[in-house]
């Protein structure tokens, strides 16, 4: 069984996109740096070598901090946020089988 998200699909298995798609699957929960990297599978040096280009976007913003922690979401005021969160929208409507959405007559 094939459990990769239509995001990873379409845009392959890599740790940035590992990162905006746990954001995407998680939208209302916070989460620092580490739970991110372990939500997302991949290793801390990958998540730190792509958290600057994230935050660089303006795809999440800071929630909470609390000491030296901040725990992060997805920032869905992004117009790049919304875009992204459309085109996967689109390419769900885009994978469903065919004969799920047919009309019966």
């Amino acid at each position: 069984m094939d459990n990769k998200t239509n995001l990873v699909k379409f845009f392959e298995d890599n740790p940035f996109i590992k990162i905006l798609d746990t954001l995407i699957d998680n939208i209302g929960e916070d989460y620092s740096k580490k739970e991110l990297q372990e939500l997302a599978g991949i290793s801390k040096a990958s998540f730190f070598n792509h958290w600057h280009k994230i935050e660089e976007l303006n795809l999440v913003k800071i929630t909470r901090v609390f000491g030296k922690t901040k725990l992060f979401t997805l920032n869905i005021k992004s117009l790049l946020v919304k875009d992204i969160l459309k085109f996967e929208t689109r390419m769900i409507e885009e994978t469903i089988p065919k004969e799920k959405i047919a009309v019966r007559t």
